[in-house]
């Protein structure tokens, strides 16, 4: 092992031994691309498949604490450039992944979340193919800061827009929502607040390829994660122009993430989240789309929440109490960012 080294230093970025040593040992020797250069060659039967397209997305990630129970920024990275691919209706392919490392960060905790990275990804049927890593000196980030880009595949007929979603459309959930903005506000020990609460991060790749293979009409698709699903909700009845109403008794929350919020004074509707997704799909088809969430580990929570409706363009909640309140976009920052 010519890594010796238990902390990132300068040298680590500066383009020589210490940087090859860093890159191979911790990087990739575990994602262990074939023949990995600077640039990924990229071929799959399913790019010859006629009418077939390319998805494509990127995202950065950082979290306070970089691990937390449940996760670290590792699976969130996957997970969620995953997620990004697969609420479009594509099969995740291919990730990039890109690492700005703060001097002074373990090595040991590097190796963890290469680690985690190679296991979510593996899990998520997906390959890393190519990378880049830069040191930055003690202050100039937070720890570490992971990119992530995907490439997937839309099959031929699958058309995932926001749009398309139309009054009578039922909005669907794959389980219970706000674990991951809990996790993280109690893993920060800011608030003396202990909990067992763990991040709900996980990749939805496999189940919304079962969720469209079993309600192939699936009109659209969202993953909660900054502004929870209140944002998602409004994105999508803004692009559809009509509305949708949700129901307080239909959403599957926690006690304790109910118990956390109210001491706090947030809305549970706002929390991120890291492994949950909300999708439309045409009533006759609703139970064959739960029926297909509730076969995965990932979904077996999977709820109806609401339909779109129309006469408005707004979400609106019906309380517990009977009564009808809106649900508008996240203002501001209801949180310290997480994700």
């Amino acid at each position: 092992m010519a890594l010796r080294d238990e902390r990132v230093t300068l040298a680590h970025g500066g383009g020589g031994k210490a940087m090859r040593d860093l890159i191979e040992e911790v990087f990739t020797s575990v994602f262990a691309p074939p023949g990995m250069e600077d640039q990924a060659r990229l071929q799959a039967e399913a790019l010859a498949q006629p009418g077939a397209r390319l998805a494509f997305t990127t995202d950065s990630y950082v979290v306070t604490p970089i691990e937390f129970p449940g996760g670290d920024i590792g699976k969130i990275a996957i997970c969620g450039t995953v997620n990004d691919l697969a609420v479009g209706g594509a099969t995740p392919l291919w990730l990039s992944a890109a690492f700005i490392i703060e001097e002074g960060t373990e090595v040991a905790l590097l190796r963890r979340i290469v680690a985690t990275m190679a296991r979510e990804a593996d899990a998520a049927g997906v390959k890393i193919v190519t990378g880049d890593t830069k040191v930055v000196g003690r202050g100039a980030c937070d720890g570490v800061f992971v990119t992530t880009a995907g490439v997937g595949v839309i099959p031929a007929g699958v058309e995932m827009a926001a749009g398309k979603v139309a009054p009578g459309d039922v909005a669907i959930v794959n389980g219970v929502l706000g674990d991951h903005g809990a996790t993280i506000l109690a893993a920060r020990g800011d608030l003396a607040l202990s909990s067992a609460i763990e991040s709900d991060c996980a990749a939805l790749g496999h189940l919304m390829a079962d969720v469209l293979a079993a309600a192939p009409g699936a009109k659209a698709a969202r993953d909660l994660t900054r502004g929870g699903l209140a944002s998602a909700l409004n994105e999508i009845a803004e692009a559809a122009g009509c509305g949708i109403e949700i129901a307080e008794d239909a959403l599957p929350l926690r006690a304790e993430v109910v118990g956390m919020c109210e001491i706090l004074g947030l809305d549970p509707l706002y929390l991120a989240n890291e492994g949950r997704v909300v999708v439309f799909v045409p009533e006759t088809q609703a139970e064959a789309a739960l029926a297909a969430m509730r076969a995965r580990p990932e979904g077996a929570g999977a709820v109806i929440v609401g339909r779109a409706v129309d006469g408005h363009e707004q979400v609106r909640m019906t309380t517990a109490f009977g009564g009808q309140r809106i649900v508008d976009m996240l203002v501001g920052e209801q949180l310290p960012r997480i994700c």
